[in-house]
């Protein structure tokens, strides 16, 4: 069997920024921020599970311009990202641990929280 079929990892997402972004700085000198975006589900897929009708999903950015964008949200901002998901492992208190995220390429406010 040819393998001639595009493999693909983009993520697109539109939601609402649910608390304040976290900027860090690592022990590499590296720097990131992350937001919590929250996207509701369509209607059709709420009543497949009646208890979850968002989901919430951890955005990263590590490049300067969508750091910037990031960076500059406020609780309750509407915010267009596109990146990739991304499977981040580490060494916890209690052993391995993981996470999934998306590591942000781009990213745009798309509203202001209301005042």
């Amino acid at each position: 069997m040819t393998d001639d079929v595009e493999y693909v990892n983009e993520v697109q997402l539109v939601g609402r920024v649910s608390g304040p972004p976290r900027e860090r700085v690592l022990p590499s000198g590296d720097q990131l921020v992350t937001a919590r975006i929250v996207v509701p589900r369509p209607p059709a897929r709420q009543r497949d599970r009646p208890r979850a009708s968002v989901d919430t999903v951890d955005c990263v950015a590590w490049t300067s311009r969508p750091r910037a964008v990031l960076g500059g949200l406020q609780p309750d901002d509407i915010v267009m990202v596109h990146g990739a998901l991304r499977r981040r492992f580490w060494r916890a208190e209690h052993g391995p641990a993981s996470k999934v995220e998306v590591e942000v390429a781009k990213a745009k406010r798309l509203r202001k929280a209301a005042a």
